[in-house]
């Protein structure tokens, strides 16, 4: 949400500077994102001035420009040749003087430089409106009235102050503060002081000629109904300090009347919507919801089949508008226009909220509306737009207000304890401080007794209903800075089951983070196209979209998602890990199930002065997955080849019919799907299954052997199809005592060895925990190796 700073000033008085009121609004619970300095025009009028032309002659040497004199208020007047037909002696002028940049309405900026044209010298340029973005005209410069001040810059005479927008990351709670009103609500009790309303006082009915009545049939999705007319209106573009005003949030103006609504809009939070009345059949509306499938053309030209849980704003023979989301095309104001009918409306939030989602739509209307806008303030709205619209676009208001509001909305009333605040807040705020906060906020609030307070929260507030919502509110107006830390912490024994998950999981993230892994979260929702057992997926009742409709089942897919978004944003190599949850519905049972990604891509390594760039094999990926395994002290396992529509080649470590990781490359399919071009690995751990292994383990110390290993390699030519992991525990059922480690260091497939063979070569580390080993202990134990070896998986010993 886009908040100007000028603009919060007509409610509050701000003496800070715009860098020290987004600390502020930060602090009192409206969180600033950026701070961005707005122009009302690109370069904000900076080095022009306003100068008077004290003469003009005809340029010798060329017979469409002319020489000038032009008195800028400086110690000497400038020499300008000017090629405008309108330019004369004692007009009062714009003058772009040297040195100045200039940014024209098309056409790339351009500086002035003192420069000799056709032989005459030339100290500026006079200005044309369109040369400064102040309009479109070229047919000559611009003339400004007789008593204009000569000297002064063109932003202060054009009155144009750069301006500053806060970007407010807007929680879905504070609807409150959807607007400049609201901000400056809670500037005004963080200040303790007043905000002003628009003053009203002019509203009068001129005539009763122009009566609409309104119907309003369901007044469940519609509470209140405030509307009134306006005939004999000039529909045309909007004044500069309305176009400005809209252009700093970032709306495009599009004409008076309807530039109005917005600007009411944003100033106080209540949408409203114009209507040509001319072009309400039958001279009556009525709020209704229609037929199931009735086609309705929307203002982007769009044709939408309404859903009978819509609810429109009809005339007496079709509807006009979805109420609470966006106009029609054949009812809104346009030049032709002459009578208008202005609404003013509270719409039943969830209602509003459907319907937007059903048809795609977010709107600036929808968004208020969605979060639930103020009951109270449609008839202040409605006035307030009437008398700009009477002001700025003529006409006369032609009837007399008509507001439907059967059953008026009932403010929140409720008891609150100053104990119970000063609890949850953990500090003790006086109770007369606490009071004049929550009155501050404008709520009312009745002792009853000395510790307790009657509240009647008012109905623009519509997320204060119960007694911490109240604390929260005392909080950040009082700052949550000024709670202090406590300089002593009370705590108590806890004996939680083993092993910790928290400690767990921080210890495998701190190890991966710190060789190189990045951490993502992805969203738990994506979409069903991905999801490759339907019966088995969680899907969304009411989902966001259609790429947002059920919970994920793997982690696979969206962490691809993030890879494609590298990619294409040239991080080409990643290596990300997320803890996460999936999703299933197995048996007609919700089914969520911890799991721990490891993902990379691209190269291992990047490209130096000393170093090629090399690629990320699976070899990469099964070093990572060993570390987790190893760091979670978990040593027996089985492995096998992955038969899986994941994986276009793997491994998984399992035991018994559990399976604790599945990793290696990524299916052709799936990168496809997620538009991946590059080779994919990744490992999918079962983090439950994993927890429940270590929470068996034993720590058992042991003091590092007093006496030394020894190496001794083995070189094996055996058949392709045995694994290494089979002569690993061959070499440990040979000896368990002595033999400590097993490794391959080199691998070799050729057409030098025969047919279906391939070499090994192997290290074994050879150690007793009690003695030396002496050369007949190794030479026994290595004879021994290499005959079971021989037998067991047909190895050939290379010499």
């Amino acid at each position: 949400m886009k908040i100007s700073y000028n603009w919060l000033k007509q409610f509050v008085q701000i003496d800070q500077t715009p860098q020290e009121l987004s600390l502020i609004l930060t602090n009192i619970g409206l969180e600033v994102e950026s701070v961005d300095k707005v122009q009302p025009v690109v370069g904000g009028l900076e080095g022009l001035v306003i100068g008077e032309v004290l003469t003009c002659v005809q340029h010798p040497n060329a017979d469409r420009l002319r020489v000038t004199t032009v008195n800028v208020g400086g110690k000497e007047n400038l020499q300008i040749v000017c090629g405008a037909p309108n330019v004369g002696a004692g007009q009062k002028v714009v003058v772009a003087t040297v040195g100045t940049t200039v940014y024209p309405l098309e056409g790339e900026p351009f500086k002035i430089k003192e420069s000799k044209i056709r032989g005459e010298v030339s100290q500026g340029m006079i200005c044309a409106e369109d040369e400064i973005g102040l309009g479109k005209s070229h047919d000559g410069i611009m003339i400004l009235a007789d008593d204009t001040e000569i000297g002064i810059r063109a932003k202060d005479h054009f009155k144009m102050d750069d301006d500053f927008v806060f970007e407010i990351g807007l929680t879905p709670n504070r609807a409150d503060a959807a607007s400049h009103l609201g901000v400056a609500r809670d500037l005004a009790a963080y200040f303790r002081s007043e905000y002003e309303m628009p003053d009203l006082s002019a509203f009068k009915t001129d005539n009763e000629n122009l009566i609409i009545p309104v119907e309003v049939e369901d007044l469940d999705a519609c509470p209140r109904y405030s509307s009134v007319t306006i005939s004999g209106v000039t529909v045309t573009e909007s004044p500069d300090w309305l176009k400005d005003k809209l252009k700093v949030i970032g709306l495009r103006p599009i004409n008076n009347v309807v530039d109005i609504t917005n600007y009411v809009l944003h100033g106080l939070g209540q949408p409203l919507h114009a209507f040509d009345a001319d072009k309400i059949a039958g001279r009556k509306v009525i709020v209704k919801k229609v037929a199931e499938g009735t086609p309705f053309v929307t203002l982007d030209d769009v044709e939408r089949k309404l859903s009978a849980d819509d609810l429109m704003i009809c005339n007496a023979d079709a509807p006009m508008c979805i109420a609470g989301v966006f106009g029609g095309k054949t009812s809104g104001v346009d030049t032709a226009t002459k009578n208008i009918f202005l609404e003013s409306a509270y719409f039943n939030s969830v209602s509003v909220r459907k319907t937007a989602k059903r048809h795609g739509l977010k709107t600036d209307a929808s968004f208020r509306f969605e979060r639930g806008t103020d009951p109270e303030i449609t008839v202040t709205a409605l006035k307030y737009a009437a008398l700009l619209i009477k002001e700025l676009a003529g006409g006369e208001i032609s009837s007399s207000v008509s507001d439907i509001y059967p059953e008026h909305i009932k403010p929140f009333e409720f008891e609150v304890s100053y104990t119970n605040i000063n609890k949850l807040i953990g500090a003790n705020i006086p109770s007369a401080e606490i009071k004049h906060i929550i009155t501050a906020l404008g709520i009312s609030a009745t002792n009853t007794s000395d510790d307790t307070l009657a509240l009647r929260v008012p109905s623009f507030k519509v997320d204060v209903t119960r007694e911490c919502d109240i604390t929260e509110e005392v909080l950040r107006i009082y700052g949550y800075n000024n709670i202090e830390i406590p300089s002593k912490v009370n705590a108590s024994l806890s004996y939680s089951t083993k092993p910790e998950k928290e400690n767990t999981h921080n210890v495998i993230a701190d190890m991966l983070t710190a060789n190189g892994y990045a951490e993502i979260m992805c969203n738990s929702l994506t979409k069903s196209a991905y999801s490759k057992n339907l019966d088995e997926a969680v899907f969304i009742l009411n989902p966001l979209s259609s790429d947002l409709n059920v919970m994920r089942q793997n982690l696979l897919m969206p962490a691809l998602e993030s890879v494609a978004y590298n990619q294409n944003r040239k991080n080409a190599d990643v290596k990300f890990y997320e803890f996460g949850k999936t999703y299933h519905l197995i048996n007609e049972k919700y089914v969520e199930r911890p799991r721990l990604l490891l993902l990379i891509s691209g190269a291992k390594q990047s490209e130096q002065w000393n170093q090629n760039a090399k690629p990320a094999t699976f070899y990469n990926l099964k070093s990572a997955v060993d570390a987790v395994i190893s760091r979670l002290g978990i040593s027996s396992y089985q492995t096998d080849t992955l038969n899986d529509e994941n994986f276009a080649y793997g491994i998984k470590y399992f035991r018994g019919d559990k399976t604790l990781v599945s990793f290696g490359a990524v299916s052709k399919a799936d990168r496809k799907v997620a538009d991946v071009n590059a080779e994919v690995f990744y490992a999918d751990f079962d983090w439950a299954g994993l927890l429940d292994i270590v929470k068996k383990n034993k720590i058992v110390n042991k003091e590092v052997s007093k006496y030394p290993a020894v190496r001794r390699d083995l070189s094996l030519l055996i058949d392709q199809a045995v694994t290494f992991d089979t002569l690993k525990g061959i070499a440990f059922k040979t000896d368990k005592k002595l033999i400590k480690e097993v490794g391959v260091f080199d691998v070799y497939v050729g057409d030098k060895l025969p047919a279906g063979k391939k070499s090994y070569a192997l290290n074994f580390i050879l150690q007793d925990e009690e003695q030396t080993l002496t050369d007949k202990q190794i030479e026994s134990t290595m004879q021994k190796l290499i005959a079971n070896l021989t037998q067991q998986a047909g190895a050939e010993i290379r010499k």
